[in-house]
């Protein structure tokens, strides 16, 4: 589109927005006498502190540019998730800034839904920061999702470099850790301000040699689906196809699918009856 075209649709994105908030979600006492849908235009602007004429013209699509800082007071006024965060940059002609730190993390009782009915497929969600956030029975039978291990208890990073049930049943350790590696930088690079990450990191480096070795390298992210062997402590060999997707709310957490081959899924299918019914 063009810059015209642009503006409008930045306009009509902001009034949608505005419209779909009501006054209690912001903090607002909607009153007796109150006949607009959502929030008023002078509502937003002074939650955002910025100037009503000028918020008014820039939902009317003229040809005024928003700052970065505008646009991020907009995105915390308006309660945007991630994604519409990211939608209402791309819309401002703005890259969206790193954001400073992780807000907590919840799983809806529908995903956890999803992940149960995907059973004997092994399914988990990570978080930003690669925490297992949610999973079913056929991913705590083969990734012990459910052990603790301190002092990160359920990180997957921590886990690949400090379990040797996860290290031992890697075919191809290193080069697979080096791409998770090369992802979770890229992870780390939206949150930079985060401690949760510093703490992380400076836990891993005084525990493993490996990751200070790797975390000196600049790899290139690459995809890491595809074709996975492991080695199960019960199973034996186990081998699946792995496909990673991610929730349009909040591109920054997946779900991690692992779908079975044949021979394992009917192996996994017996185990799991048998030690998770």
């Amino acid at each position: 589109m063009n810059d015209r075209e642009r503006r409008l649709a930045l306009g009509h994105f902001l009034r949608d927005l505005r419209s779909s908030l009501s006054p209690l979600e912001v903090g607002i006492s909607p009153g007796n006498r109150r006949r607009t849908q959502g929030l008023r235009r002078e509502e937003v602007a002074g939650i955002a502190n910025i100037g009503l004429s000028w918020y008014t013209r820039l939902e009317q699509g003229r040809d005024i540019r928003p700052s970065v800082g505008v646009l991020e007071s907009l995105a915390s006024a308006l309660r945007l998730t991630p994604n519409k965060r990211r939608h209402l940059f791309l819309l401002a002609g703005e890259s969206p800034p790193p954001q400073s730190t992780i807000t907590e993390e919840k799983i809806s009782p529908t995903t956890q839904d999803m992940l149960n009915a995907l059973d004997p497929n092994p399914a988990y969600v990570i978080g930003k920061k690669w925490d297992f956030l949610a999973w079913n029975h056929a991913a705590a039978a083969v990734f012990t999702t459910q052990s603790l291990t301190p002092p990160h208890h359920d990180n997957l990073i921590w886990r690949q470099f400090t379990d040797p049930v996860w290290r031992e049943g890697s075919e191809d350790w290193e080069l697979v850790t080096r791409k998770i590696i090369a992802e979770f930088r890229t992870s780390r690079a939206r949150y930079p301000n985060d401690v949760s990450f510093d703490l992380l990191i400076n836990d891993l480096k005084r525990t493993s040699a490996d990751f200070t070795r790797m975390w000196q390298y600049h790899d290139a992210p690459s995809s890491l689906d595809g074709y996975k062997k492991l080695i199960h402590p019960a199973l034996g060999a186990i081998e699946f196809e792995h496909i990673t997707l991610q929730f349009p709310n909040e591109p920054d957490q997946r779900i991690m699918i692992y779908i079975p081959h044949p021979a394992t899924k009917s192996r996994l299918a017996h185990y799991l009856t048998t030690t998770h019914p």
